[in-house]
């Protein structure tokens, strides 16, 4: 009988499109698929408090589908090389295969698990999977990686379809015996004390949940370029956590848009390009991650070393608490602590808020958003904290200032968005839902609001702040070019 082959799960949580799972499935020999949590290795961006719930969902789930198709997911604890190693002696397996992965520990993970699985004579099959293209193969016309992302697009597209996806195994060959695994609950995953009653409202992990979030916006495709930017609008499709836990792929939703849509219709192909470049700017925030792995901890742009941040624990916990007394900044903020997520315009105002109203740092943006998001992808959170900081590859410019007033009154027109998060100003009528500080008297006690006591008063001038900003960031000298790291 031939020998056993290992599969290692790792942000690849699904069963269909899944390059290593099937190609353990076509040896014909017994499969044995196992996710080891080693969050250690992982050093300081191990997964933060709101992605280890989602992450234990995701398991269960994971396993609940390999027991439909005869199989279970063994479950154990790192560090991956030595657990790896391991398991092959006591399976007897002689092949394992995985997915990569681009973050730069978990990188270093799969290096040390080659190194000690061909030491002991085990065959190592590793396979891309999560992106349209693997880093490495776009690159500029003097073989460098892009740093704006128009370009990058430009020719990722060149390249042509990616490749199609793969089909589900109907069946996953089980071994005569089972190596032990552990429970679920060893991994302490969920939290101790129960703060995820919104996500559990609000999403279904798993490869199920991505396909019944992916079937619901589907048919508002149309919608898209119009919608995208209206956080009270159903106009996005939040996948974002399901691509980021390997639920679902990039090519798999390319390949289904370019099979259900009509390529001929002048009104509906610019909405399904759009939608298609928001997967290019993932794209993009991953080769990023592989060509520059300092960018986690240090700007891209090197002169924001020496930016004069402040130190303001006051400021940030107002920011982190939904109290800035801006009401776009602090529904956002207020959406993410109930949910896990966060509409992607307001992403970009709360976090111009923090590094250019507060002058905090983007890093302990980043930070924040690590432990509260459910899509808290290594490489997207970077690309986005940079970019609102100005310190990163295709960069918002210097002077660009997000005013946080004029931004809800735009995307949030009728302030539906600001009612649902900031509950206390839900009475107040259109202007003065964006702006309560500029209310008259009677119309805050016709709210029902004592400013300064139900709702806080604005915790920084917008104007003096943008002017502080503009003065810390003309300072600063032009940049180098980083040199990038060799890609996989």
């Amino acid at each position: 009988m031939p020998s056993p082959t290992l599969v290692w799960f790792r942000n690849d949580l699904r069963l269909a499109d899944h390059p290593a799972l099937l190609a353990a499935v076509e040896r014909d020999g017994p499969v044995v698929p196992v996710y080891i949590w080693s969050p250690e290795e992982e050093g300081a961006w191990k997964p933060g408090g709101a992605s280890q719930w989602w992450l234990h969902h995701s398991l269960a789930a994971l396993d609940r589908s390999m027991r439909e198709r005869g199989s279970r997911l063994t479950l154990r604890r790192g560090p991956a090389a030595e657990t790896l190693t391991a398991l092959a002696a006591e399976t007897g397996a002689r092949t394992v295969t995985w997915s990569h992965r681009y973050e730069p520990l978990a990188r270093e993970q799969a290096r040390g698990a080659l190194t000690a699985l061909t030491a002991a004579g085990i065959a190592c099959e590793r396979y891309h999977s999560a992106l349209l293209h693997p880093p490495g193969q776009v690159l500029n016309g003097s073989g460098k990686p892009f740093q704006v992302f128009t370009p990058f697009w430009k020719a990722c597209c060149a390249r042509g379809k990616p490749e199609p996806p793969l089909p589900a195994p109907e069946t996953i060959p089980a071994p005569s015996d089972w190596p032990g695994s552990l429970p679920l609950s060893a991994l302490e995953l969920e939290p101790k004390v129960d703060w995820a009653g919104g996500l559990r409202s609000a999403w279904e992990p798993g490869e199920a949940g991505a396909w019944k979030r992916w079937s619901d916006f589907a048919p508002r495709i149309g919608g898209y370029s119009a919608g995208r930017d209206r956080p009270d609008l159903p106009a996005t499709s939040r996948l974002s956590p399901h691509l980021h836990h390997g639920e679902i792929t990039p090519r798999q939703i390319w390949h289904h848009v370019r099979k259900n849509t009509n390529r001929e219709s002048a009104g509906h192909t610019p909405e399904v390009e759009h939608f298609l470049r928001e997967i290019g700017w993932r794209e993009f925030g991953h080769h990023l991650l592989v060509h520059f792995p300092h960018t986690p901890e240090f700007p891209l742009r090197s002169e924001y070393d020496s930016f004069p941040w402040e130190r303001d624990p006051v400021g940030m916990q107002a920011w982190q608490r939904g109290q800035t007394g801006y009401p776009l900044v602090d529904a956002g903020l207020r959406e993410l602590w109930a949910t896990g997520w966060m509409h992607n315009r307001v992403r970009m105002v709360v976090a111009s808020f923090l590094v250019k109203d507060l002058l905090i740092s983007w890093h302990e943006g980043a930070r924040w958003f690590w432990d509260t998001l459910v899509d808290a992808s290594l490489a997207n959170n970077t690309l986005g904290w940079q970019w609102a900081g100005g310190c990163g590859a295709d960069a918002a410019p210097y002077f660009r200032v997000f005013n946080p007033v004029l931004q809800a009154e735009k995307f949030d027109p009728d302030g539906a968005y600001v009612r649902q998060w900031v509950p206390e100003l839900s009475r107040l009528p259109v202007p003065w839902i964006h702006r309560p500080w500029t209310a008259s008297p009677s119309v805050l006690q016709a709210a029902g609001i004592n400013l300064g006591i139900d709702y806080p008063h604005p915790i920084v001038d917008h104007a003096w702040a943008r002017d502080r900003a503009l003065g810390a960031l003309a300072r600063i000298s032009k940049p180098e070019a980083p040199a990038p790291e060799a890609p996989l």
